[in-house]
């Protein structure tokens, strides 16, 4: 399964979230649709097929990964490429 990444939108910014957008490991939109939750996105994605990880932190790196846990249980992504 892809893992796609579940975050909070502005990107890089503190502050309120305004909605939560859904991408791939390089950066590209899996959908250009902004969701008001993280459960609205994580439902969408996992009836695509993808297994959606979500941010633990507010300023997101997609590179380290203590940055993000996997949704509902899913397991954990590791180093290596999926």
């Amino acid at each position: 399964m892809l893992y796609v990444y579940v975050e909070p939108v502005p990107k890089g910014q503190w502050g309120p979230i305004d909605g939560y957008t859904v991408e791939f490991e390089d950066g590209s939109k899996v959908i250009e649709e902004i969701y008001r939750s993280e459960v609205l996105a994580v439902s969408e994605i996992k009836l695509r097929g993808y297994a959606p990880l979500l941010a633990t932190v507010r300023i997101t790196d997609k590179t380290v990964t203590e940055h993000w846990r996997p949704a509902d249980g899913l397991p954990a992504k590791t180093g290596a490429r999926q």
